[in-house]
């Protein structure tokens, strides 16, 4: 089954009715042999501020080394969004197989008029999931209510209710105390019901729950006998995407940070610390860094400052005055307002709630219960905003407020997630151009974008110009493929056409068609969000790029070097990093270095010999490695880098730990190499404040686990889509992706073969726009072509001369001898009219 065909069938399921009960999951997943029993589920109820909170759960349970998973919805690009373990997606594979064995069942229940709907089987598609990856702990947002909603078909051992407002009246309902009385019907049977909600709604829950821990903002009174079980405070913002909060309890208390701003998530953040307390054996270390590194997208997300750039999916009135509040606490000039809503919300109230914008463009998301712009637009005139517009995409609703705003002003997107998710593909679509040698490549790629085998065989002859691979809403690829038809090119589009999720496109033509497409696409005066999409296909190709276009990084210390810190040694050519590991444990070289003089006397001899980089490691990541502490890693690296901080070459501090990374930039590095891909939540802020660059790696574990296994569709695609929100992460902490260089992370979470397929298609990696860094020095994955420990160095000079040859921008060995000749050899043999290394 392909994974297309998977998709359409759980999205089709839309049209049965949701009705009232666990009966028809409980049904369900006994046909699976209850795969949940072994299990520890929770679940979180309520209005608003579930998702938030479920995040926070699930992010500090695996910080405390747990493995979890996670039931979200709606999605914002992606089905499987949904369905995370250890914040991976479900992959395709996996949904494949969950259909094929659900299919019959389902067809067989539709018969009888009893077919499980679509939020039903996506639960015990989660819940399936999570049993055989066998999760120590899965997480569960509740849908609608509590008491018959699909995910109470578990027995959890943890559950909160995080606020209640009127919503779905008509099924839950007519007053708060009816809708609390509802969703506290998650609560555990040996454990209290976590809860914020106050007032009448409190009440309910009480009513119902009986065992309650409350949490809420701290009392005026020491001695408020009112005062909730659990206190929070939030005490502002930190910077333009964090907040700190503070909590306490009668018996722990903790201060920190969060990545979700509103006072109302601080008391997300207190339920969800009181929640993980009751779950598992979390220290106060965990919880605080669980917390900061809880990345919500779409929730009160700050992608730009100049102008701001908010989106929020705030999607009813009680979220909007939330989100209002937020903003205050903003300096902007003009707001301009980006809403698009589904038809069934209150957009008066809405729009009430909201602070009045100087402008507002109302948009429709491409789904079938979203209100027409018209209509909004009609909301916010009668509230008394002056400039109204609309526009049919989402995409050129944020291009027209865009257009509109100064520097000093805010643009905010929301009114629905959808419409938040549409906006949101601007910073993160990316086209991937694919390197098509034969028909063989041209198979592959299409069909890693789903498309049907028909269209396979049909196309594979056409794709052997120039292929690009991309995501789309499925106006923009029927537009986009009538235009590249017209103009003799060829396109084609995954099996899966659906208003809500992204189309894969697969793009083929001459590099004259693509130069037509997208002058006809930007003649369009942006239908359907198309001049964003062309801009991309610009980049992408290089079409009428000038020789800027390539990156650069700004050193710390602009005096080194000839060319004063304004070029960067890969801007032109494959830059060589030498490993200089000052660890007696180290995988390949342990021990060599790790006195002082040797290691200063191994930093010159690399630089003596043409190294571009130099990368300093003070411990060990090779499988097994024990964690060495702060000060002993600091002891370790800062000597090293204060005694070579003047040689002519850029000096790079491979390290996870933001005080290390903190101390090295100070004693003079210029780049922070991190192999965790950001785990510490501090580490994008500290390269972000000394203007460094930062090597973003896309790992599993750090140190290496052995034998990890990890499922992946296509392991370049997955990894590409994975580090592409650690790149934002980076962005929104301050840093232009010019700074940022992603590394594929080989032999972190990968097998052999895995390896060897990202070393083939190294170049995919340049659609995230930033330098492209390949660490293969010495590894294991050699072991595949005969090389074993202490004989891989020629494996790995080939290795590196391929790099080079597909556009790798900094390659990082051991060897630096060697591997300069092999990318020297590479690039004359690419250009050689062109190439010389001494010029």
């Amino acid at each position: 089954m392909e994974y297309h065909e998977a998709a359409d069938f759980l999205f089709d399921l839309r049209r049965f009715r949701p009705k009232p009960g666990t009966e028809s999951t409980a049904r369900l997943l006994a046909h699976f042999g209850t795969p949940h029993d072994d299990v520890d589920c929770v679940q979180i109820a309520g209005s608003n501020g579930k998702g938030s909170t479920a995040r926070m759960v699930e992010r500090t349970l695996r910080e405390a080394g747990y493995s979890v998973g996670l039931y979200t919805s709606p999605h914002l690009e992606d089905l499987r969004e949904r369905v995370r373990v250890d914040g991976r997606k479900m992959p395709q594979s996996a949904v494949c197989e969950f259909v094929d064995a659900v299919r019959e069942y389902v067809t067989t229940r539709g018969a009888d008029g009893e077919s499980p709907t679509f939020f039903e089987t996506m639960t015990a598609m989660a819940l399936w999931q999570f049993g055989r990856e066998d999760v120590d702990v899965a997480v569960l947002e509740v849908g609608i209510g509590g008491k018959y909603d699909a995910t109470s078909v578990v027995d959890p051992v943890a559950s909160a209710v995080t606020s209640v407002t009127l919503e779905h009246t008509g099924i839950l309902g007519d007053t708060v105390g009816e809708i609390a009385r509802d969703k506290a019907h998650v609560a555990p049977s040996e454990a209290p019901l976590v809860t914020g909600t106050t007032g009448d709604a409190l009440a309910a829950v009480r009513e119902v729950a009986g065992d309650v821990v409350t949490v809420g903002p701290s009392p005026a009174g020491e001695s408020d006998p009112t005062a909730p079980d659990v206190r929070v405070a939030y005490d502002g913002r930190t910077n333009h995407t964090e907040a700190a909060v503070s909590i306490d309890a009668d018996d722990w208390d903790l201060e920190t940070e969060i990545p979700l701003l509103g006072e109302h998530q601080a008391v997300n953040a207190g339920i969800a610390a009181a929640l993980a307390r009751q779950i598992g054996d979390v220290s106060e270390t965990d919880l605080a860094r669980g917390l900061r590194s809880a990345h919500w997208p779409g929730r009160f997300e700050v992608m730009d400052t100049e102008p701001l750039v908010v989106l929020d999916g705030a999607h009813n009135p009680g979220a909007c005055e939330g989100l209002a509040t937020t903003l205050e606490t903003y300096d902007y000039d003009d707001l301009h307002l980006v809403f698009g809503a589904m038809h069934d919300k209150d957009h008066r109230e809405m729009a009430a709630a909201l602070p009045t914008p100087a402008s507002i463009v109302t948009t429709e998301p491409t789904l079938d219960r979203a209100e027409e712009p018209a209509v909004l637009a009609e909301a916010f005139a009668d509230a008394g905003v002056g400039r109204v517009r609309t526009e049919a995409a989402v995409q050129d609703a944020l291009a027209t407020a865009l257009a509109d705003a100064d520097g000093d002003d805010c643009v905010l997107v929301t009114g629905s997630l959808f419409a938040v998710a549409e906006a949101r593909s601007r910073w993160t679509r990316i086209d991937v151009p694919k390197r098509i040698r034969d028909r063989s490549d041209a198979r592959a790629a299409l069909a890693e974008a789903n498309v049907a085998a028909g269209d396979v065989e049909r196309l594979d002859g056409d794709a052997v110009h120039r292929v690009v691979r991309t995501a789309l809403r499925d106006r923009q690829a029927t537009v986009l493929k009538e235009e590249l038809l017209r103009l003799g090119g060829e396109c084609a589009l995954s099996g899966l056409e659906r208003d809500d999720e992204a189309v894969d496109a697969v793009l083929m033509g001459t590099i004259a068609q693509f130069e037509s497409l997208v002058e006809a696409l930007e003649a369009r005066s942006r239908p359907h969000g198309l001049a964003d999409v062309a801009g991309e296909l610009r980049a992408t190709l290089e079409i009428d790029a000038s020789d800027e276009s390539r990156t650069t990084i700004r050193p710390a210390d602009d005096s080194r070097g000839d060319d004063a810190g304004h070029r960067s040694p890969w801007d032109d050519r494959t830059a060589v990093m030498g490993i200089l590991n000052v660890t007696p444990d180290s995988f390949h070289d342990g021990g060599e270095y790790d006195a002082l003089e040797d290691a200063v006397d191994r930093a010159e001899a690399m630089v003596a010999n043409d190294v571009d980089i130099i990368d300093i490691g003070g411990e060990s990541t090779r499988p097994g490695a024990d964690p060495v502490s702060v000060d002993e890693e600091l002891e370790r690296v800062v000597p090293v880098i204060e005694r070579i901080a003047d040689l002519d070459a850029r000096i790079s501090v491979d390290t996870r730990r933001a005080a290390v990374a903190d101390a090295a930039l100070e004693a003079g590095a210029d780049i922070v190499n991190d192999v965790s891909g950001l785990e510490d939540p501090e580490m994008r802020f500290v390269a972000a404040d000394h203007d460094a660059g930062l090597v973003v790696m896309h790992s599993i574990d750090a140190p290496v686990v052995p034998d990890r296994d990890v499922d992946y569709d296509d392991v370049v695609a997955d990894v590409i889509d994975q580090l592409s929100e650690r790149v934002l992460l980076a962005e929104k902490a301050g840093l232009d992706r010019e700074q940022i260089i992603v590394d594929p992370g080989i032999g972190f979470g990968k097998s052999a073969a895995e390896n060897f397929e990202l070393l083939d298609r190294i170049d995919e990696f340049r659609a995230l726009g930033c330098p492209v860094l390949f660490g293969h020095s010495h590894k294991s994955m050699f072991a595949k072509v005969g090389r074993e420990g202490g004989e891989r160095l020629e494996a790995t000079v080939a290795a590196t001369a391929l790099a080079a040859d597909r556009g790798a921008d900094i390659v990082r060995v051991h060897d630096v001898t060697e591997n300069v000749a092999a990318v020297r050899t590479a690039l004359a043999a690419h250009d050689p009219e062109q190439f010389d290394w001494r010029s």
